[in-house]
């Protein structure tokens, strides 16, 4: 064990998690690639959990930093703010919807935390449907709309929450139906719970679940369900803290891929526009997010320096088409993964779209989650060279794979070599 190890464990708490038997110190980073403390280079396929979504040491990014710390580099949301504003009417426009407010926070549990209030002080109710499988943040109420036993550390809570089906395609009592029964079955479920309850604040789902393993639903069936939120008057958040941006290559937000009934109510964001700096925020029409009836600043969020970085990210990112790089890199990607699953019987399923990548392994002949080859797959791609996640609601059986949206298509093959190795090795 390093000293920094020991030390960490001295005054860390138990329950904040460690990657590897012997965990590495990250110590820089270049593009895709960072460096640990003792010289090893890694190709990074996880970014900080999604948040580095451009590239490590983006010069653009570093430069718009160094420039606002060196002028000021806090105030509060108690004055006015040049860069917040201007990030803020940037992602009003992109985010589809009509009349639309910004908040920031500094994480996506935060402004999860925000929609929640929002909704909940909109409808007067406390009643919160979410996905099964689903993750939205550490805060206490965050915790407790989450689908995930392995993330949610008590029962006590707020808000009284109702689980919904329909965010795990391939698992659960409706997994052998066609995609449009399945979207039916999942409707039906949904109009069954709501007939057993009061008024609903809001439904929060992510379009593509992030920590339950980047699974999701057949493309259409949030719009579906909207069809139903909207005669009870229900809102809808969607969670796009690790979809937005485009890193799902189709589009730039998960919610797009179930647009044919508008945008949602509530957005929320928060990784990647950052590109690494601590910046979350909601999304609302102007009717919901100036619901409240007391006041609410933000100490730490819309902060000029992290608002400096997230108007230069977003600036890099929409003009060198990185959701169309995901989209072209990520395509080949998920192509070379499954003609390497092909040959692995502990792979279950290759799934996702873009740079949004989940590889989820059984005990070989069964359906039963296997976290132990997991385990043993992230530490072999790191011995390998090649940093990645894991995850998903069936005992953390997932490999998540989420790389820069910069990457390139040598990188992405050299990245498919390493895990086809560790794979094969199980």
């Amino acid at each position: 064990m390093t000293d920094l190890h020991e030390r960490h464990r001295a005054v860390i708490p138990d329950w904040v998690a460690l990657y590897y038997k012997k965990p590495i110190e990250i110590t820089h980073g270049e593009g895709r690639h960072v460096w640990d403390a003792d010289g090893n280079r890694y190709l990074d396929f996880f970014g900080g959990i999604l948040t580095t979504m451009t590239a490590h040491a983006l010069p653009e990014v570093t430069k718009a930093v160094t420039e606002q710390a060196g002028r000021i580099i806090h105030s509060s949301t108690l004055y006015l703010n040049r860069p917040m504003v201007e990030l803020a009417e940037r992602i009003a426009a992109l985010s589809g919807i009509p009349d639309a407010r910004v908040f920031f926070t500094t994480s996506g549990t935060e402004a999860n935390d925000t929609a929640l209030l929002l909704a909940t002080g909109h409808r007067r109710s406390n009643q919160i449907l979410a996905m099964r499988n689903s993750y939205h943040g550490r805060s206490f109420s965050a915790v407790s709309v989450t689908g995930n036993h392995a993330w949610s550390p008590t029962s006590l809570s707020p808000l009284q929450t109702l689980y919904v089906h329909g965010g795990v395609r391939t698992r659960g009592p409706f997994a052998q139906l066609s995609d449009a029964q399945f979207v039916e079955a999942c409707v039906a479920d949904l109009e069954d719970l709501l007939g057993h309850t009061h008024d609903v604040a809001a439904l929060i789902a992510e379009p593509v679940q992030g920590v339950g393993g980047f699974t999701s639903p057949p493309d259409g069936l949030y719009a579906a369900f909207r069809e139903v939120l909207d005669r009870h008057g229900i809102l809808w958040i969607s969670d796009e803290v690790q979809t937005g941006w485009g890193r799902t290559g189709e589009h730039f937000w998960g919610w797009q891929a179930h647009d044919r009934n508008g945008p949602p109510d509530i957005l929320t964001f928060a990784k990647g526009i950052g590109n690494g700096m601590s910046v979350g925020g909601v999304v609302a029409r102007a009717e919901i997010m100036n619901c409240l009836d007391a006041n609410s600043i933000s100490t730490f969020g819309g902060s000029p320096i992290t608002m400096a970085a997230g108007v230069a990210n977003l600036s890099y990112l929409l003009e060198h088409d990185l959701q169309g790089n995901a989209r072209r890199v990520g395509g080949l990607l998920i192509e070379r993964l499954r003609g390497i699953a092909a040959g692995v019987p502990a792979v279950r399923e290759v799934r996702g779209r873009g740079l949004m990548i989940g590889i989820e392994l059984v005990k070989p002949g069964t359906d039963e989650a296997d976290p132990q080859a997991a385990a043993a797959v992230l530490e072999a791609a790191r011995e390998g060279g090649l940093l990645i996640g894991k995850g998903g609601g069936h005992d953390t059986s997932v490999l998540r794979i989420a790389p820069p949206l910069s990457l390139t298509v040598a990188e992405a093959e050299q990245g498919a070599s390493v895990l086809e190795q560790a794979l094969r090795n199980l």
